[in-house]
Parts: structure tokens; C-alpha cells; sequence
């Protein structure tokens, strides 16, 4: 008998591509392109992976970042789910990572790395949520779509959402 519960379980891929989506928006208004999310392969899942090309305004190298979001809930017992990235889960990351090199050449060559994205997330009670004038939906502003920063609260649907930290090159310390 499994102890999972299967709404719970929906209920937190929901959060965490919450997470994910919050993430995604925040590496598009730094500059990256976001190539795939949730990219599957035999050893597991990619969250994200995103390609930074630099431009006349932005110095650098071209770079290819293969991304872990954890969404946690505050106060929660993982340091916001770093520790929940273990030496085997890196392992699996990075099999994972050289897969998707082999599937696509065209990306092999460019300097690649492990990010890490930290996302708090809390319910708001729907008695907090301010509601929106009468307007059509294509007028509604989507919360996700303004401006992010680190630390600062985002509203999406009935939850709040902080990308607490990004932690480039994770796997390099």
C-alpha cells in the first residue's frame, strides 16, 4: 500500500511548476532564453534549461544552464530544498544533462553549467486576495509578468511565491 497521496502529489507539481514558471519569467527579463522546461530523459528531469547569449549591452560568454527549482513552503525543514540536492541527485543531474548534450550537438559545444533556483511559496487566503475589477480577460494584468526580483513577493492565483535565491554553478563549490 502506497502512503502517497495522490492530490497531495498534484497538488505540489502544481507548486512546483509554479516555481518553475516563476523562475522562467525571471531568467527571460535577465537576458536568458529559456529552451526547455521540464526535459525528460531516462535518469530523470531537467527543471529548466536556458541559454545565455550575450549582446553589445550584456559582456560575457555564451553559456547553457541546466537548472534545478525547488519550491518550498516557509519554514520548511531543507534550507528552501537545498539539501534536498544530494550528491545522487547531482549524479542524476548531471547524466541527465549529458544526455541532452547528446540529443542535441548544436548545444554540446557552448560552456555548460548547474544552477540552482530557490522558490518560497505560501497559500494567500482567499480573503486576502484583493479582487480584480469587472474587465476582460485579455485585460487582466498577469501577476507573473511584472517586473521580478530576488526576495520580492510575487502573486500567482492563490499563492505567493519569493525566488529567495539563484545560485549559479552550483555544483562547482
Amino acid at each position: 500500500m502506497s502512503s502517497t497521496n495522490p492530490a497531495l502529489s498534484r497538488r505540489d507539481s502544481d507548486i512546483g511548476a509554479l516555481g518553475e514558471d516563476l523562475v522562467s519569467r525571471w531568467l527571460q527579463q535577465q537576458g536568458w532564453m529559456v529552451l526547455y522546461r521540464r526535459w525528460h530523459c531516462r535518469w530523470g528531469e531537467i527543471d529548466l534549461i536556458a541559454r545565455w547569449d550575450p549582446t553589445g549591452q550584456s559582456p560575457g560568454q555564451p553559456v547553457l544552464a541546466f537548472l534545478e527549482v525547488k519550491t518550498r513552503s516557509y519554514r520548511n525543514w531543507d534550507a528552501d530544498g537545498l539539501l534536498s540536492i544530494t550528491p545522487k541527485k547531482q549524479q542524476k543531474l548531471w547524466l541527465s544533462a549529458r544526455s541532452f548534450l547528446g540529443d542535441h550537438p548544436d548545444l554540446a559545444e557552448l560552456p555548460c553549467r548547474f544552477d540552482v533556483a530557490l522558490v518560497c511559496c505560501r497559500r494567500v487566503p482567499v480573503r486576502h486576495i484583493q479582487p480584480l475589477p469587472i474587465v476582460q480577460e485579455q485585460e487582466r494584468p498577469d501577476p507573473m509578468k511584472s517586473v521580478i526580483q530576488l526576495g520580492q513577493p510575487v502573486v500567482a492565483g492563490s499563492y505567493q511565491l519569493v525566488l529567495q535565491d539563484y545560485i549559479s554553478g552550483a555544483f562547482d563549490r
